[in-house]
């Protein structure tokens, strides 16, 4: 998962919204005991293998790092899933899913 950044604090989130003023974020919220997120994140990770470099991918593991997922609800407005992946484009969230709608073809697509 070497093309995947882990947001550990808040300012990594702050510096995650200001970089997809220059390119696309697709911001990911992963939980380690949900089966289906363990699938969305091998989904993620299929299209990272694949064409997926058109955006920067980060991710939030929900139960290290609860604060940086409220705070990512709180300011993008998008109800708390997980999983869930949210795209990003100028600070602002433009796509998101969640669960099974989390795939490598639906992430290709929006990106």
């Amino acid at each position: 998962m070497s093309n995947l950044t882990h947001l550990s604090d808040i300012d990594a989130l702050d510096a995650a919204i200001a970089e997809s003023r220059e390119r696309p974020v697709l911001l990911f919220k992963h939980s380690r005991t949900c089966g289906i997120s363990c699938e969305a994140l091998d989904e993620l990770q299929a299209h990272l293998d694949g064409a997926g470099r058109g955006a920067a991918c980060k991710m939030i593991t929900v139960q290290s790092h609860r604060d940086v997922s409220d705070e990512a609800t709180s300011r993008l407005g998008i109800r708390h899933e997980t999983p869930q992946a949210i795209l990003l484009r100028d600070g602002e969230p433009v796509w998101s899913a969640s669960h099974f709608r989390i795939t490598a073809g639906a992430l290709a697509r929006v990106v």
